[in-house]
């Protein structure tokens, strides 16, 4: 039997950093470690150690898992970080005074705590169990049972006012995420599950009503959960969780909730990990389960992850197909009319989705104005979002060939992604220096290098 992979988080050193990167490529390569040991001709318990952040890797290891991942040169470039980590260590070894936390290098990393192990643990991602969801979902009863509901006066019971608490602490929840990132939020956030809200999953409510608020509300939570655990790299992770959630709005009956998760977190979940065919197919299953009762602003965030899909397969004609019904769709919407967890996707958000499309299709002019037009709206307070949506800009530069340009973005969304712990802002600052690095002998991109060593260590390569 094959273990359960390690926990693993992936911000708090180098080797977890590339431990987390060599798990997602070897799974996106739907190889075992034994497979990747054969191919590479080291061992798989090699492989395992690395993999779990017990082993530094060597030159060779790591050029041969680049090779056999077909990673462009992604792990190589990881090697200079891994080394100095490495010294690093043996210099801390050999010093009668030496910390024994020789892993820590951001001095705003998270602590660990109680609930962080549950939260960053490193399950594969599956995406052979997404259509079954789907088709569940799809297929689930228009009228199902509806919530046990308690005699009034009884003890323990969930009313209005509970539901109302947990709805403050669920947004509180999600500044905060949006602000610092999921490293140093998740624990907080499983804690509350843990404790507060399966107290009230546990209990009867006051009225169906207040039953099916309940589960939409707790779905809102292990979305958030969900978000979360990708911003930790823990793919597999998110899958269950979204899972979970689109389950909780089966019960409660909101279908049009459990069409945005089928869509916007699975599929945007699956894109990331490397598979935009499954990614398609669960947004389209969210179309079609949805037409009925989907408000514009909802449609046009289905159909821009449809979109997605598209641009990263390389059809460009479906892709602005289901931009041009986003758009439309968008200048439809009447914010009052729509549910308050969709207000938020506005001509912003699609911009930034319309971005992320024409980056995958290779038209950076395009990438460049949508992204500006995203980032003059977006709120101050969202870092996570300004740092991913400011190295893309940077990178979309890059392959202008404006470097000077590119070089000076870089540096700010380095900025952006210092004030946060976010493995998802890592990554992006690290793709970053990838595109930079057919100009690394001009002196903005070495300097620019200088900076991520100096601001953003776990970054730089």
């Amino acid at each position: 039997m094959g273990q359960t992979p390690r926990m693993l988080q992936p911000s708090l050193s180098e080797r977890h950093f590339f431990g987390a990167e060599l798990r997602r490529l070897r799974e996106r390569a739907n190889l075992s470690q034994a497979r990747l040991g054969a191919m590479i001709r080291f061992s798989a318990d090699l492989v395992r150690r690395i993999e779990t952040a017990d082993r530094f890797p060597s030159r060779e290891f790591v050029e041969a898992c680049d090779r056999a991942l077909e990673a462009g040169g992604a792990l190589t470039r990881l090697l200079p970080l891994l080394e100095r980590s490495r010294n690093s260590d043996n210099m801390r070894a050999t010093s009668p005074s030496g910390s024994g936390n020789a892993d820590t290098l951001l001095p705003t990393q998270l602590e660990e705590k109680p609930g962080v192990a549950g939260m960053v643990v490193r399950v594969p991602f599956q995406p052979g169990v997404l259509d079954r969801a789907a088709l569940d979902w799809l297929n689930a009863a228009a009228d199902p049972r509806p919530p046990v509901v308690g005699r009034p006066g009884s003890p323990d019971q969930v009313d209005e006012e509970d539901l109302h608490a947990a709805e403050t602490a669920l947004a509180m929840f999600r500044q905060l995420d949006h602000t610092h990132g999921a490293g140093r939020v998740h624990a907080q956030v499983q804690r509350y599950i843990e404790g507060e809200l399966n107290r009230l999953l546990a209990n009867t409510p006051t009225s169906e009503a207040v039953g099916r608020h309940l589960y939409t509300l707790a779905a809102g939570f292990f979305e958030l959960c969900g978000y979360q655990a990708v911003d930790t790299g823990a793919h597999g992770l998110a899958q269950r969780r979204y899972l979970r959630a689109l389950r909780l709005t089966e019960a409660a009956d909101d279908r049009l909730y459990g069409s945005y998760l089928l869509a916007v977190n699975i599929g945007h979940l699956a894109l990331h990990c490397g598979h935009p065919e499954p990614a398609r197919r669960m947004a389209l299953t969210a179309v079609r389960g949805s037409q009925t009762q989907a408000t514009p602003a909802v449609t046009a965030a289905l159909q821009a992850v449809v979109a997605r899909t598209h641009a990263r397969l390389g059809r460009e004609d479906d892709c602005l197909t289901h931009l041009d019904i986003a758009e439309r769709q968008l200048a439809r919407s009447k914010p009052d009319d729509e549910p308050a967890w969709i207000r938020y996707f506005d001509a912003a958000y699609l911009a930034d989705e319309i971005a992320h499309c024409f980056h995958d299709l290779g038209r950076p002019q395009h990438t460049q104005r949508h992204l500006g037009d995203a980032l003059t709206a977006l709120s101050p307070t969202h870092v996570r979002r300004l740092a991913i949506d400011t190295a893309l800009l940077a990178s979309s530069l890059a392959a202008s060939g404006r470097i000077d340009e590119a070089c000076a973005t870089a540096r700010e969304a380095v900025d952006h992604a210092a004030r946060t712990t976010s493995h998802r802002c890592l990554q992006r600052i690290v793709e970053v220096q990838a595109d930079l690095e057919p100009y690394r002998c001009e002196p903005e991109v070495r300097e620019f290098g200088e900076y991520v060593r100096h601001r953003l260590p776990l970054a730089a390569v």
